[in-house]
Order: C-alpha cells, then sequence, then structure tokens
C-alpha cells in the first residue's frame, strides 16, 4: 500500500510539472531552464525519475548528428557545447543526465562538460567519442554496464580494439600528444533474440548501447534510453532513421531489429544506486571526491 501511494503521488507530480511546462526544453531560454532545474531539483525524485521527465521535454527535437561540439574557439569541432534546439544519440543522454543531477543552469554546464569529457577536459582529444570504451569508462563515478547483471546467461562477450591514433588521424589530426593507446577491450551484449526473455530486468532510466556486429575497431552503433509508461516498455531515442526525437514501444523497436546482420544486440548502462537517490544533486566541484571514492572500492 505504501508503494502504491509513492507511485500515486509520483505520477501526480509529474503530471503538476507537465501541467507547469507545457513548452518543450528547446522553447525555453536558458533562464527557464536554469528556473526548471531549481523546481525539479526541490521534488523528491530519483535520478532516473527525472531523467524520465527531462527527457521527454526532448521529444519532437530534430536531430543532427553535428548539433553539439567543443564550442566557438576550438581548433576542430566549433559547434556549440550546449544544444537545446537539435541533439543526437549521445547529446541527447548526456544532456539528460546532466539535467537529472543537477539544480541550476550553471551546476547543468559544469556537470556536461564532465560527463563529455575526460575529466571535465574540454577539447577534441579529451572527448569521450567512443560509448563503451570512453564514455561508460570513464562515466563510472555516475554510471555502470550492467549487462551481465540484466541479461544473465543471456549476455554474449565481443572483444575488440580501440585505436584513438587511428580515429584521429582520420580526423586530420597529427599531434597525437595526450591520446589514449590502443585498447582491447571486452564488453557483454544481449542479441536481440534474447531480449524479450530479459524485458522484466530491464529500469526506467537504463541506457543503451545498439553493438555492432561485425566491425573490430568499434562497439557501439547507437545510444538510447528505456522508460517504462503504465505497465509498458519503451525506448527513447534520437535517431536519424526520423530526423527527431521519439518514443517506440519495446516490441515494436525489436521488431526492426530481429534478424539484423549490421547489428548485434544491445548493451546496458545504468545510474549507480549510490547516486540514485531521491533528491539527489551533484555539485561539479563534488565529482573528484566522488571519482576517488568508486575507485578506492
Amino acid at each position: 500500500m505504501k508503494k502504491r501511494i509513492t507511485l500515486l503521488l509520483y505520477f501526480i507530480l509529474v503530471s503538476f510539472i507537465y501541467a507547469q511546462n507545457e513548452n518543450k526544453i528547446f522553447d525555453l531560454t536558458n533562464y527557464q531552464i536554469d528556473s526548471l532545474l531549481t523546481e525539479v531539483s526541490k521534488k523528491d525524485w530519483t535520478v532516473t525519475e527525472k531523467m524520465e521527465y527531462f527527457s521527454s521535454l526532448f521529444l519532437g527535437m530534430p536531430y543532427n548528428l553535428t548539433c553539439s561540439g567543443d564550442g566557438p574557439y576550438a581548433l576542430y569541432e566549433t559547434e556549440p557545447l550546449v544544444n537545446f534546439q537539435q541533439t543526437n544519440c549521445m547529446v541527447y543522454c548526456e544532456h539528460v543526465l546532466a539535467l537529472s543531477i543537477s539544480d541550476s543552469w550553471d551546476n547543468f554546464f559544469n556537470n556536461l562538460q564532465q560527463i563529455r569529457y575526460e575529466d571535465g577536459m574540454i577539447g577534441m582529444r579529451t572527448r569521450n567519442h567512443y560509448t563503451m570504451g570512453d564514455w561508460v569508462t570513464e562515466n563510472d563515478w555516475l554510471l555502470n554496464d550492467v549487462t551481465k547483471l540484466i541479461g544473465g546467461e543471456h549476455a554474449n562477450a565481443v572483444t575488440r580494439t580501440i585505436s584513438h591514433k587511428e580515429f584521429f588521424k582520420g580526423k586530420g589530426i597529427s599531434d597525437l600528444r595526450y591520446v589514449k593507446p590502443d585498447r582491447e577491450l571486452t564488453i557483454f551484449y544481449i542479441p536481440f533474440e534474447k531480449l524479450a526473455g530479459i524485458k522484466e530486468n530491464i529500469k526506467s532510466g537504463d541506457i543503451l548501447s545498439l553493438i555492432f556486429a561485425e566491425l573490430d575497431n568499434i562497439f557501439s552503433a547507437h545510444m538510447l534510453m528505456a522508460f517504462w509508461k503504465d505497465g509498458d516498455l519503451y525506448f527513447r531515442e534520437s535517431s536519424m532513421s526520423k530526423m527527431t526525437t521519439f518514443d517506440t514501444k519495446f516490441e515494436d523497436w525489436l521488431k526492426k531489429y530481429n534478424g539484423s546482420k549490421r547489428y548485434a544486440g544491445l548493451s546496458f548502462m545504468r545510474v549507480n544506486d549510490s547516486i540514485n537517490k531521491p533528491g539527489k544533486i551533484i555539485l561539479p566541484r563534488n565529482i573528484d571526491e566522488i571519482k576517488n571514492s568508486v575507485s578506492a572500492k
């Protein structure tokens, strides 16, 4: 009974905020987003509950592969550090995560850089380009790969070599100082044909990575999020397939990929239990302390 009352109060709060903020996030100014962050931070919501709310504000946002970069003074990709007019799959997940752990525009902006860049150092060479090779490992203070936990015996292992040197050479960058060395990494994924059987193990707020089937130098092709609504599981994504941000029911999404030869399955990332607490806010200045506590375990 207590759990039902808690869920009822949660949905009432969600409905209230939706009513107060009918506009999508791309209709809001930075000042309005700042106020919204402060308002939401006062709610007794977990980080993943806030992810559900904030991610919904992006629905309908146009897709643009090059929507975000390292800022106007960068040497290479001069697109903006923050873009609420367009998004792509990784930028979408990064923005939603940063919004969901912040209580102001300033904290959001700085948390975003901590998520997107190694140690928050803005630059082409320090950006977490590879989802499974960089993004997950550099952000283990915030989330972790839970593919084996979710998939159990259905989780398959795959080993590939990640080469930043080759990646940057392909972009015409010759200065390879401070670039990570080539690394052989093993990750786990759940094949499409096994996903229906582990559906109940997926939680709202899980971040998913679509894994290439045959490439030997990269794992991830796409990123998306999972949310449960009214007893049904939906995948929420920004995708080139529709050039926008949208929801797809789990079963319908799976039909598109069953039997795929290009893609192998999905890997799963989940916000750490130590972070996913009601009312949890992370100040950028405290991230080093959080990282140290994680590495000490």
